[in-house]
């Protein structure tokens, strides 16, 4: 049976739940999703869905690296919406942060998110 490694980063919000931020095992890095959480305030932060997703995506990063990897090495992205009509500028901002080849996606809209977030990611990494 494969060991699982929690991982936990300072550098992006703590969880709303009973869940690690990432687990690690075998040679990959699984990442719960994320939401855009202000860390000075611990509510949504302000701004429009590509604030969000920049947010994101950067707490994305950071976990990565506090994991000893980085989104270059990512085979897995998990993109969930309360509006698909915001796919194209997610689409837009996700592309300033994963390059060809580009993970395997998913995007799909879902009726809500925790705390009332718009957008949250989750992610498949290789260690």
């Amino acid at each position: 049976m494969q060991q699982r490694t929690p991982v936990n980063s300072s550098r992006v919000p703590t969880p709303v739940g009973p869940y690690s931020q990432a687990v690690c095992t075998g040679s990959f890095l699984f990442t719960s999703g994320i939401i855009p959480i202000d860390l000075q305030t611990g509510a949504i932060s302000e701004g429009s869905i590509e604030d969000h997703a920049h947010l994101v995506f950067r707490y994305l990063r950071m976990l990565a690296e506090d994991a000893g990897t980085h989104l270059d090495k990512a085979v897995k992205v998990t993109i969930f919406l309360t509006d698909i009509a915001h796919f194209q500028q997610v689409n837009a901002v996700y592309t300033q942060y994963f390059s060809e080849p580009y993970p395997a996606r998913s995007a799909l809209q879902v009726a809500a998110l925790p705390k009332g977030a718009m957008i949250e990611v989750e992610a498949v990494i290789s260690l």
